[in-house]
């Protein structure tokens, strides 16, 4: 059958006491723009629950996948609805979804009825000891288990009654642009669209930063960013990418710096630039995708002389405490994995020096960027100036 309503689960946003509305209506007004596309749908709000109401044709499959990527849903039921608030009308319809959801009657349940009309003559408890006995009338393979059921079937009786058994889990957090917005530095590998993903799980409205240097990256590397965007784009909404070009900064740095200092130098550089382009499209932050230790750059000492390269922005880096089997769990849930693996090289990795200082002092450091003063400050201007805007969607 093709369901006519939806009801929508939410956790972290019930917390949020008086400004809870402020937090669905937002989570409300994501579900309207994504399921435009798929037909004509009504998003509405009641005290502690959100509907999503069909009222033309629509592909099931589609529905699903648009409704279980939005944050802040924790889970999607499809639900029957009753019209008549009549005991009679409940009964027949609660042993009907059972026919028509489950095949194979041998299974547990329990009935979890809500009376939130208390002008409905049954109470919650006779409601589920009444409707489990019909059940069982009905489907005598069927037996009772209040501890830990297969099936809950849930009923709520409202102005009408809504019959739900299955909940679709959704990707939880809080909906897209309650918490600010911030600037990802996005690169070809694992790491970066996975901190994009958490950080926008948080309700975070999301921004990239990609540094290409041709002819040292290739096209594939830059589309590969692209694609990465458009992935994490499914949950995140359009990402406006900023493509910076990286090469001339890049090459001032190689002949300019210690070799076993360019990674360190260049990432200073590159937060920089980050920062600049953040704060022009008002954001509050930067993210990225380090692990502590997991490479030479990503060590303490590394990220404490890295992090003083700019003052204006804080730094977020959800995967800071992660191994990188943890993040590959996740970009492999999220569907950015099998991009991230293709073999096509980010700037990052184009110049890394043999042996890479992994302890760098600040004080040499800055000592070596001396020696780009009056170099490198054009080129980060032009490099800015350059950009090149791409809408991932």
């Amino acid at each position: 059958m093709q369901y006519k309503m939806f009801l929508i689960k939410y956790a972290e946003i019930g917390t949020k006491g008086k400004n809870r509305y402020v937090f669905e209506e937002i989570m409300c007004k994501r579900m309207r723009a994504r399921l435009k596309p798929l037909g004509k749908f009504e998003v509405r709000r009641e005290y502690g629950r959100i509907f999503v109401e069909a009222f033309s044709d629509y592909d099931y499959e589609d529905v699903m996948k648009v409704l279980t990527t939005i944050f802040g849903i924790v889970g999607v039921c499809p639900v029957k609805v009753v019209e008549e608030l009549s005991y009679e009308a409940i009964s027949k319809a609660v042993v009907a979804h059972v026919a028509e959801e489950y095949n194979d009657k041998h299974f547990t349940f329990k009935v979890n009825a809500r009376r939130n009309n208390k002008t409905f003559p049954k109470t919650s408890m006779e409601l589920n000891c009444d409707l489990g006995a019909d059940l069982l009338d009905a489907y005598p393979d069927m037996t009772v288990d209040i501890h830990k059921p297969d099936v809950f079937i849930n009923v709520e009786v409202r102005n009408v009654t809504y019959i739900y058994s299955q909940i679709i889990p959704g990707p939880g957090g809080l909906p897209v642009g309650t918490n600010g917005k911030g600037m990802t530095l996005l690169s070809g590998g694992i790491d970066s669209p996975v901190a994009a993903y958490m950080i926008a799980k948080r309700g975070v409205e999301i921004e990239a930063v990609y540094f290409h240097a041709p002819p040292f990256t290739s096209e594939q590397a830059r589309t590969k960013v692209i694609d990465l965007a458009k992935i994490v784009s499914k949950y995140s909404g359009v990402i406006k990418l900023h493509v910076v070009p990286f090469t001339d900064v890049q090459l001032a740095i190689y002949d300019n710096c210690p070799h076993d200092e360019l990674t360190i130098i260049m990432k200073r550089i590159m937060y920089q630039i980050a920062q600049e382009i953040a704060l022009k499209e008002d954001c509050q932050c930067l993210i990225t995708g380090e692990s502590i230790g997991q490479v030479s750059s990503q060590t303490t000492q590394s990220l404490l002389v890295i992090d003083s390269a700019i003052d204006k922005l804080p730094v977020f880096r959800p995967c800071i405490g992660m191994d990188k089997q943890e993040i590959i769990d996740i970009s492999e849930k999220i569907g950015t994995y099998e991009t991230s693996i293709l073999p096509y090289e980010d700037c990052c990795t184009t110049f890394v020096a043999q042996h890479p200082v992994t302890k760098p002092k600040m004080e040499q450091i800055l000592e070596s960027e001396k020696a780009l003063v009056g170099k490198i400050e054009p080129l980060i201007a032009k490099a800015v100036e350059d950009v090149e805007i791409v809408y991932c969607r």
